[in-house]
């Protein structure tokens, strides 16, 4: 693995703080109406983002997620002004403004959404992989679920079929504790998510999802295992979402005093503390980063309320191939 350097924890704080404060602004014009539908946010969990992708090589590895999946195709590269023109629903966001919150796309960068599907992605994962050792790539895919997802009859599937073809392929449950609502403890008799691996003799085990160190440290194994014909991993990353499922989740499930406990273990924090610890960078450091931050994220706004919607024609362009399509008799103007 890449050394934890000081250009690494100065990265990790830009690009986890950048993270929180462009989903944040999200909730924000959320209540404006200017994003619409649902809208899942990754408050808490940056330290799984921000360690995988230490551990991956961007010119080659892939991810696929879930639908809490705005920040990950940012931290693959993808332009940040086009992931919040596609939640504005904008003609310039990722998908023409067509896919929304839930469904963020770059073949260009490698990142392959974005499901609104629970557990949809897990078998796609797989798919991905089996092209990449087909086609001789010498790429991984990193495919992640949430805990919620983990109870999906589709993960025991591809976890068989996965070994079965020594895939390079690393399965990341993401586990937040509380799926949509339900925690862990109620929806098995067993809370270590990571032991479903077991059944299929897939390496697997815990991560300290709230520290991107170890997370880094996880994902540098088993990325190295994949690629170098080792087949799959499982790991349960272990962290925590400091907002509801989505923005209409009440929160009835937990206490506010749970989340404020969590809290003291922001991933953002522990970097900040360490390189202020280290010497790194100063409080005056930090702030000129802080403003970098604040000022991008308002320069995505800027961008996203600016951009025109889609030409309404596009919903037919990109549903039927073909231009006489028998059932289409007209164009909405």
């Amino acid at each position: 693995m890449q050394k934890i350097t000081k250009e690494v924890y100065l990265k990790w704080y830009e690009d986890m703080l950048f993270w929180r404060k462009f989903e944040d602004k999200l909730a924000a014009v959320y209540i404006q109406q200017k994003v619409r539908g649902f809208l899942h946010l990754y408050n808490g969990q940056e330290a799984v983002l921000a360690g995988a992708l230490h551990a991956m090589d961007l010119t080659k590895d892939k991810m696929i997620t879930a639908y809490r999946n705005h920040v990950q195709p940012i931290g693959m590269g993808v332009d940040p002004k086009r992931v919040m023109a596609e939640l504005f629903g904008k003609a310039t966001g990722t998908s023409q403004g067509l896919g929304g919150s839930m469904h963020i796309f770059s073949k260009e960068h490698r990142f392959y959404g974005g499901h609104g599907i629970v557990g949809g992605q897990i078998p796609l994962g797989a798919g991905i992989a089996f092209g990449d050792k087909y086609h001789d790539v010498d790429g991984v895919t990193i495919c992640c679920f949430g805990d919620g997802a983990a109870r999906q009859g589709s993960l025991h599937e591809t976890f068989n079929l996965a070994m079965l073809w020594n895939l390079p392929v690393v399965f990341v449950c993401e586990n937040n504790g509380y799926a949509m609502g339900t925690s862990v403890e109620r929806t098995a008799n067993h809370t270590d998510v990571w032991k479903l691996g077991l059944g299929y003799e897939m390496p697997c085990g815990p991560v300290d999802g709230m520290n991107p160190i170890k997370v880094a440290e996880a994902f540098d194994e088993a990325i190295t295992r994949a690629r170098t014909g080792g087949g799959p991993t499982f790991l349960e990353v272990k962290t925590y979402r400091y907002r509801g499922h989505s923005m209409s989740d009440a929160q009835h499930y937990r206490t506010k005093e749970e989340v404020e406990e969590y809290k003291k273990i922001d991933p953002i924090t522990q970097v900040k503390d360490i390189i202020l610890e280290k010497k790194y960078a100063t409080e005056a450091d930090l702030k000129v980063i802080d403003k970098r931050v604040k000022d991008l994220v308002s320069e995505c706004e800027k961008f996203a309320d600016e951009s025109p919607y889609p030409d309404k024609n596009v919903m037919y362009d990109v549903v039927y191939e073909q231009e006489d399509y028998p059932f289409i008799d007209h164009k909405i103007k």
